[in-house]
Formats: structure tokens, C-alpha cells, sequence
């Protein structure tokens, strides 16, 4: 390819501004915001592979879903689906409002989405010990129709506000439309894929088929972008750089960093599990498997980091 790739992985938490700004209408509006930065990568000379998460709007397939199967009788949605259906919903709304801005900036190219199933081991321990929650919490009552109706579901008291439904969360090992990917990307388009970290699928030795887990969509990311060959990564979140006891007086933000001191500081548990912690995993990852750079910031300083060196830059 002529063009630099870079792999930009946006959060799903990113496309919910507040608790008042939750509709799909809404979620349009922020992504139309957020791929202002992207297209600013693009008219950097950047060809883009898009991924994003979709915790919020799974769980509100899953609470429609609840609410659909107590008043109307309708059969529940399964995880996977809804992870399926995310991937289909939120790629339409960031093409369409990537080619927009792209045609508003007479950028070339143009942005697809590919639905993507990732391929999980089945021997994974997250398979045997469910610690992703889900869903909508529930009461001791409800849990005793749920499982009578869902016997392979885990269910778990959550903090005393009730009880969630539990998934495993398995490591990504294989994009399965990595072929269709890098076809489009040889055609010059810029590609949205790997939604909510990929449909997790097992090989079954007849096919593949899936399964309601949870894979983590940063891990994912750093899988592709590994796989393609992409020099940089760009994992976006919700401060403008990665930082040493967040939150406390002495806080130390990050600029440039090697992977082997990333390594230290996760070791140390610097960084906060199901949020800092596995963007940082991935980094290590992607730069572990040949990487040169991955940059974490917020999409409003994605156009800078890469060209004044803005955000945190996690390097060999």
C-alpha cells in the first residue's frame, strides 16, 4: 500500500456524551464529532482501519430484549447477535459520517464496514471462570425464571444492587474476514471492523459457530493491527494522556514511554482493570509483535498527537 495505515480504535463509552445524550440520534452527533479526528489522520496521508466498542448499546439491545420477552412474550436476543447487530448499526453511522467529511474536505477514498467474527480458543480460561458483566441487573426472583428459562447462563450479585448475567472473556487468536479486510484496504478503501473487539466464534472442527462472550475490543485492535502490518496504532479513551496515580496530587502524565517501562507500570498496577489496564495490554501486544508506535489519547487530540506529539506515545 502507498499510504501509511494506522489502526484507530474508538470506545464505545466515547459515543455516549452524557446520561442525557443516550439516542441513536445522539450517538450520530458523537461520532460525527469524533471522525472529524480521524479524517484529520486522513488528510495526514493515513489510510484507516476503524474499530469501537459497544458496551452501552449492547446493553440497551439486551434491556429491549428483557422488556420485549416480559410484556410481549418475544424470545430473548443473544449476546452474540447483539454484539452482530452492534457492528452493523454503529459501522453505518461512522461511514456515513466519515464519507461525509471526507467529501466535505475533498479527501479521496471512501469508508465500508465489514460485520467480523473473531475466533476464540475453546479451552480459554475465561470460559471457565465468567467475569465480564452484562445486561441488566436483576432480583433473586427473576434470577430463578431466568435460569429455569436459560440454563447455561451465570448469574452473580453485583455489589447488593441486584444480580447481572456474567459472559467470559476469551483472548482474540484469529479475525476471520482478515482476507476481506486487506482486499479493501488494496482498493484503497478505509475499513470499519472488529466492532465491540469482533463476534466471538469457536472452530468446532465443522465450522465455526458462536458464542456469547465478551472479547476485549483494544486486545482485538492489537490483534489486527499486528496481523496487517500496521506501523501505528491509535487507541482513543477519555483523557488526553495515559498517567501515573490518576487522580491523586501527584499524578504523572505519560508522553513518550518504551514498552518495556508500560510493561513496569502494569506491572505495578498502575493502571485501572477493565479500563486503562487493557489499552496498555494492547499497546505492549502490538509493539511485542513488530509495532513501531501506539499513541493513547482522546479523539480530540488524535490530529496532534500524530503531528506535534500530543498524547501518550508507547514505542520499542
Amino acid at each position: 500500500m502507498d499510504k501509511k495505515l494506522a489502526v484507530v480504535a474508538i470506545g464505545g463509552n466515547s459515543l455516549i456524551q452524557d446520561a442525557d445524550r443516550r439516542s441513536v440520534e445522539d450517538q450520530y452527533e458523537a461520532i460525527c464529532q469524533t471522525v472529524e479526528h480521524i479524517a484529520d489522520l486522513i488528510e495526514a496521508g493515513y489510510q484507516v482501519v476503524i474499530s469501537h466498542g459497544n458496551g452501552p448499546q449492547v446493553g440497551f439491545i439486551m434491556l429491549r430484549s428483557e422488556i420485549a420477552r416480559q410484556h410481549a412474550g418475544l424470545h430473548m436476543v443473544p449476546l452474540v447477535s447483539c454484539v452482530a447487530d452492534t457492528q452493523g448499526a454503529i459501522g453505518y453511522q461512522i461511514q456515513q459520517a466519515l464519507n461525509n467529511v471526507m467529501s466535505r474536505r475533498s479527501l479521496k477514498g471512501s469508508a465500508v464496514t465489514v460485520v467480523t467474527q473473531i475466533k476464540v480458543d475453546g479451552e480459554d480460561p475465561g470460559f471457565d471462570a465468567p467475569d465480564k458483566p452484562v445486561g441488566e441487573f436483576y432480583t433473586e426472583e427473576q434470577v430463578k425464571e431466568l435460569k429455569a428459562q436459560h440454563p447455561g447462563w451465570v448469574l452473580k450479585e453485583d455489589s447488593g444492587r441486584g444480580f447481572r448475567r456474567v459472559v467470559p472473556s476469551p483472548k482474540p487468536i484469529e479475525v476471520v474476514e482478515q482476507d476481506a479486510v486487506e482486499s479493501l484496504l488494496g482498493q484503497g478503501f478505509h475499513v470499519i471492523t472488529v466492532g465491540g473487539g469482533g463476534i466471538p466464534v469457536v472452530d468446532t472442527g465443522n465450522g465455526v459457530h458462536g458464542v456469547d462472550a465478551v472479547i476485549d475490543k483494544d486486545l482485538a485492535s492489537s490483534l489486527l493491527a499486528s496481523r496487517l502490518q500496521a506501523p501505528l496504532l491509535v487507541i482513543s479513551t477519555a483523557v488526553p494522556q495515559v498517567a501515573l496515580n490518576f487522580g491523586a496530587p501527584h499524578q504523572k502524565n505519560l508522553e513518550t514511554v518504551t514498552v518495556e517501562e508500560m510493561r513496569k507500570y502494569l506491572a505495578e498496577g498502575h493502571f485501572a482493570p477493565g479500563s486503562m489496564a487493557p489499552k496498555v495490554q494492547a499497546a505492549i501486544d502490538f509493539i511485542r509483535n513488530g509495532g513501531q508506535e501506539v499513541i493513547i489519547t482522546n479523539p480530540e487530540t488524535i490530529g496532534e498527537a500524530v503531528s506535534s506529539g500530543k498524547g501518550t506515545h508507547i514505542v520499542p
